[in-house]
């Protein structure tokens, strides 16, 4: 669950950031959309200028790919509650 906090806590630094304008520069494909020519939040998945569907699907294999390979809840030998390497 400590892994869980803190991705929501990442997701929510990442509204307020971009909701205050701060985006990515450059483009984010080949045709020349620039990262600011998305909205923010919802209207990014289900507007009018929403992101793809190729992108949403690649962002979301993505993320499953790091929730089942790379950010394993396996605590190497711990027990429950302890967190090894852990501030």
């Amino acid at each position: 669950e400590v892994k869980h906090g803190r991705v929501c806590q990442l997701a929510f630094l990442g509204q307020i950031v971009t909701r205050n304008g701060v985006h990515l520069s450059g483009d984010i494909d080949y045709s020349g959309h620039s990262f600011e020519s998305y909205p923010n939040g919802l209207a990014a998945v289900f507007g009018d200028n929403a992101i793809p569907q190729a992108g949403a699907l690649q962002i979301f294999a993505f993320v499953g790919f790091l929730e089942l390979f790379v950010m394993k809840d396996s605590a190497n030998g711990a027990e429950p509650g302890d967190f090894p390497g852990d501030f």
